[in-house]
């Protein structure tokens, strides 16, 4: 057995690997979580692996309930709905506070990622280039306890965002219709625009929501 890792270590390196896990889809929503399993594939105690579904608990990634175990977080459609309502009045507000802490090198590093974001065909690869994307963006934030909000919404809608991103990777119109609306919101926040970036962002979010509440088949497709 390898040289254990302290406690605090261990057990949170066992809950960014099972966060990974989650937020790239290979853990699906309602999945149980075998303790016993990954215990031993991670060659630990259980007592880490225990430790780190409480971390993931709180991040509301995982829901652990007496005599029933650890499973990945499922979010019904009305969770869903309520969660992007909230989205659409607190992310604007993030990126309104950050925008005039952006430097140029922030702004430079949001291009590039909006450029690769250009030619992606890949749903977990475009996924994760959306969330640098979008928390480049509200890197100037000065309200630690709002963005931890609105990072557990996104954590907790992350299923409900790959399925999106399946929809639109799909559709050659739909596709077209996100370019342009990152375009507008990257050349909004490049010029500093700080009363005309937080509502397209708020824009898009709806439009995004009100697809989603559309294709309520989401399930199908995150199987598929």
């Amino acid at each position: 057995m390898n040289k254990p890792d302290k406690p605090n270590v261990a057990s949170q390196r066992v809950a960014d690997i099972l966060a990974e896990r989650i937020l790239s889809g290979e853990l699906r929503p309602g999945e149980r979580i075998k303790q016993d399993e990954l215990a031993a594939e991670l060659d630990i105690s259980r007592i880490p692996v225990r430790d780190a579904l409480r971390i993931l608990e709180m991040r509301g990634l995982v829901s652990l309930k007496a005599n029933a175990g650890a499973r990945v977080t499922s979010l019904t459609v009305k969770d869903m709905d309520v969660s992007y309502r909230v989205r659409e009045i607190l992310e604007p507000m993030l990126l309104e506070e950050s925008i005039p802490n952006l430097t140029d090198d922030d702004i430079a590093e949001m291009e590039v990622i909006k450029g690769k974001l250009e030619a992606i065909e890949n749903t977990d690869e475009y996924l994760a280039l959306i969330r640098e994307f979008h928390w480049t963006a509200f890197r100037g934030h000065e309200s630690p306890l709002l963005a931890q909000i609105v990072e557990r919404l996104w954590d907790t809608t992350q299923s409900y965002r790959l399925a999106y991103a399946k929809l639109a990777l799909a559709d050659a119109d739909r596709g077209k219709i996100m370019r342009a609306e990152r375009n507008l919101l990257f050349e909004s926040i490049k010029r500093r625009e700080v009363e005309i970036a937080p509502p397209l962002l708020a824009t898009h979010i709806r439009r995004t929501h009100m697809t989603l509440l559309k294709y309520q088949h989401m399930h199908d497709l995150l199987a598929s």
